[in-house]
């Protein structure tokens, strides 16, 4: 089944840096576009970044030029490289397809805090 184990999560300083990793199982991950979403306290899920199966990238407005998205197709791995962090970005973070709803299951996401 379709699984995704996300890891790389912490508490970090405003101004440092993490980098999220999330391993894929399950299916052909080569083929699907990816995403990366968070979900702060009271709040819904949102799309933080995208990349396609050739490697191009998006970005929502709120982590443009501080996130970093890639993703190693032999490894079935999808990273999030996250600098320049602000309190704003404190959430539980996960892997999917880019595609909303392609797999209806969620891994158990990795908490991010940004915190003084």
């Amino acid at each position: 089944q379709v699984q995704f184990v996300e890891s790389g999560g912490g508490l970090v300083q405003p101004g440092g840096s993490l980098r999220l990793s999330c391993a894929a199982s399950g299916f052909i991950f080569s083929i699907y576009a990816m995403g990366w979403y968070r979900q702060a306290p009271g709040k819904q899920r949102e799309l933080v970044a995208t990349i396609t199966r050739g490697g191009n990238t998006n970005y929502a407005d709120f982590v443009k030029g501080r996130f970093t998205i890639s993703r190693d197709n032999a490894k079935n791995t999808v990273y999030l490289q996250m600098d320049s962090l602000k309190p704003e970005d404190t959430a539980v973070y996960y892997c999917n397809s880019a595609i909303a709803r392609t797999f209806p299951s969620w891994g158990q996401g990795t908490q991010v805090t940004v915190s003084s």
